[in-house]
């Protein structure tokens, strides 16, 4: 895992909490998700999210309140940006349009 610049600490939300297996599945600011043992975040929970920095061969994970709603935030922009077209080798599944535009109406 790498992490952001210090002034831009990586951020993780905990997706899911298995506290009979001590486990955290989490996803960080990159879209990865992965497992971290719970006793290392604070005040673990389903939704809790943490600032992550690491230096000098130290992780540390700070409580953020507002950093799951940043995250899907986020997320949803990305979505927003994502353009789905078609290449010069594909074509429209739904055919041409009823004037040749490939659009229907």
């Amino acid at each position: 895992m790498s992490f952001e610049s210090a002034a831009d600490p990586a951020l993780l939300v905990i997706d899911v909490l298995d506290e009979e297996a001590g486990l955290a599945d989490v996803e960080d600011s990159a879209g990865r998700t992965f497992q971290l043992p719970a006793e290392w975040l604070p005040g673990a929970a389903d939704g809790a999210a943490y600032r992550v920095e690491g230096r000098a061969g130290q992780v540390t994970f700070t409580p953020d309140p507002g950093g799951a709603r940043q995250l899907r935030e986020r997320s949803k922009q990305t979505l927003l940006e994502f353009v789905d077209e078609f290449g010069a080798d594909e074509s429209d599944p739904d055919g041409p349009g009823p004037d040749g535009s490939g659009k229907r109406r």
